[in-house]
């Protein structure tokens, strides 16, 4: 079966957005997805286009950006639709990743993503050993120290762990931490033992 999907912005005209079902159809779509939403809203009738498509199916939409927000996000669907053995059609491109070109072309995409991503991580290791140089990376605060205070009002009230936690929205073992560091500050941390 050939299953398309048309997305327009709520910003988008109408005339945009029949467009492309008028493409889908002409594609030889027999069923389509359609909906009116921000690429970074939650995107439900994607969700359901990507659970309706099964082996052998086609999944076709005019352009990459009705369907992708990034080339993370796009490769995260080729992944959904290749799982099901289903391709995927982006018309105005020219590709589709049922031929041995079209799946070179993804491939070459998620190459370029992998190199970009490689690139940020090795920027952001040099800026912060740069910072670190010059004394002035402190690296992310503590979580549960940030609600320190809370916790050890809650603690001293006599409220269990477990409900402390779900209190702050903390795990429990983050609330054992932090009462743990604040009994060691209270002793002068000299015997390293632990709260109960």
């Amino acid at each position: 079966m050939i299953v398309g999907y048309a997305r327009t912005s709520t910003t988008d005209q109408d005339a945009g957005f029949e467009a492309q079902l008028r493409d889908l159809k002409s594609a030889g779509c027999e069923r389509i997805f359609s909906e009116q939403v921000s690429s970074v809203a939650e995107r439900k009738h994607l969700e359901d286009a990507l659970s309706f498509i099964r082996e052998g199916d086609v999944f076709v939409v005019t352009r990459l950006d009705r369907l992708a927000r990034s080339v993370k996000n796009l490769l995260d669907i080729v992944d959904q639709i290749q799982a099901k053995r289903a391709s995927l059609r982006i018309l105005d491109l020219n590709l589709d990743t049922s031929t041995a070109t079209g799946r070179m072309i993804l491939q070459v995409v998620g190459s370029i993503a992998e190199f970009e991503r490689r690139i940020l991580l090795e920027r952001q290791a040099e800026g912060i050993a740069f910072a670190k140089a010059k004394g002035k990376y402190k690296g992310r605060k503590s979580t549960g120290m940030l609600h320190k205070d809370m916790i050890a009002n809650l603690h001293a009230l006599g409220m269990s762990k477990n409900l402390i936690a779900k209190k702050v929205s903390l795990g429990r073992a983050t609330v054992s931490r932090v009462l743990a560091k604040l009994e060691g500050a209270g002793n002068g941390g000299s015997d390293g033992s632990r709260a109960p």
